[in-house]
């Protein structure tokens, strides 16, 4: 670098540094790249720069490589259900007409409107082969294998973030659970839950989040290993500015959408106590908790300014899940949090979906009904529902 244009560069930090006011447009990729090899003197711990509005950025000084950090008043994030865009198994007919580019049609706008965008995995990503569980009948067999192909539609939509962590991600084996990682990484979609990568740390904006995912089933991070989990947890915190937990847990079906408070058992498996889980969980810092499994929509809850999902339902479940009445209604929730992850407010959409459709914006708000009516009986001390209009309403407990 020319020598006049490291002063350039230093001077301009400084003034923004002293002054706080807000800057004219600014090539940051350019001036990123220009002072990676800059080292500021020790009188300045922390620069601020501001690009546009509330947006500030901040230079910090890690192992002598100045880093431009994102830095906003709040920060977005959605989180949506289960996903299983089709299956070619046992047959092709249980995969989408037009290749599956119509599923998320209705819905991309609003999951691209985030910084952050969550959804839960179910089954593998793979083409062809692979070791399918074993099924008396294989008609019936319920184990999903999706075309790499499909997950253009994830991208398109806005998916930066996805749980592997649930009954389907083993469903052909070894080979199925390494593709789909391998074709998430590709699309650089980040992922956690099997035992290969139960966490991930990552870098979005500038902010740094980790995520971990958990299920009670094999090839999974345990979510009935709570000591564990805690460790995971806190491990993530020391490190990141937001921390994202998803749970696979919880009996299934329209005689389960309560939150028990106990430990679920579904068909002789431990299905875990969610409460307790997501409770323990931002105990040691986690700062929001999206729960799935149960295939229909659970309370919500405001836990120590935390935000608690205990089942966000099916959301994009193509052909081989029954989403008859409540099985079919799920909502798209998008929560604000401040820098430190606590709640600020939240904003739900309601979609629905048929056998051979993908989610579809629901005009009669059906899912607000059971939400409220939910988070009534089962959280009875909460000053939280959801209003006409969507918006998540919470008054604090004094």
């Amino acid at each position: 670098m020319k020598h006049s244009h490291l002063l350039f560069v230093i001077s301009l930090l400084l003034v923004a540094y002293g002054c706080r006011v807000q800057q004219p447009p600014v090539d940051w990729a350019s001036i990123t790249e220009e002072i990676d090899n800059i080292t500021l003197p020790d009188s300045i711990p922390e620069i601020y720069i501001t690009q546009a509005g509330d947006t500030l950025y901040t230079l910090e000084d890690t192992v002598d490589i100045p880093v431009y950090r994102l830095l906003k008043d709040s920060i977005t994030i959605i989180g949506v259900g289960d996903i299983m865009m089709g299956t070619n198994y046992p047959e092709k007919r249980y995969l989408p007409p037009n290749d599956g580019n119509d599923l998320l049609a209705d819905v991309d706008h609003i999951l691209q409107d985030a910084d952050l965008t969550f959804g839960n995995l179910e089954g593998v990503i793979l083409d062809e082969g692979g070791t399918p569980k074993y099924c008396k009948n294989k008609n019936l067999c319920f184990a999903f294998r999706t075309p790499e192909s499909y997950m253009k539609h994830l991208v398109k939509a806005g998916f930066d973030v996805m749980s592997t962590a649930n009954n389907h991600a083993g469903d052909f084996g070894n080979i199925g659970r390494r593709n789909t990682m391998h074709v998430l990484d590709s699309l650089d979609i980040e992922h956690a839950g099997l035992l290969y990568q139960p966490f991930t740390r990552f870098k979005k904006d500038g902010i740094k989040y980790g995520f971990a995912a958990f299920a009670p089933n094999t090839g999974t991070q345990s979510i009935n290993n709570l000591k564990e989990a805690k460790a995971i947890v806190q491990h993530l915190d020391s490190l990141s500015d937001i921390v994202i937990v998803s749970f696979h847990g919880g009996a299934e079906g329209s005689k389960h959408q309560h939150v028990t408070k106990k430990r679920e058992v579904f068909y002789g498996e431990n299905r875990g106590n969610v409460y307790e889980f997501s409770h323990s969980l931002i105990d040691v810092g986690a700062d929001i908790v999206f729960g799935h499994g149960p295939h229909v929509t659970r309370a919500m809850e405001i836990y120590k300014d935390r935000f608690i999902a205990y089942s966000l339902g099916n959301f994009c479940t193509y052909g081989r899940f029954n989403v008859r009445g409540v099985n079919g209604l799920a909502p798209i929730v998008k929560v604000w949090t401040d820098m430190e992850g606590r709640y600020l407010r939240g904003h739900i959409t309601p979609v629905k979906q048929t056998k051979k459709t993908g989610p579809k914006i629901d005009g009669n708000k059906e899912v607000f009904h059971y939400i409220n009516t939910l988070i009534s009986s089962d959280l009875p001390d909460l000053h939280l529902k959801v209003a006409e209009d969507g918006e998540i309403i919470y008054t604090k407990n004094q």
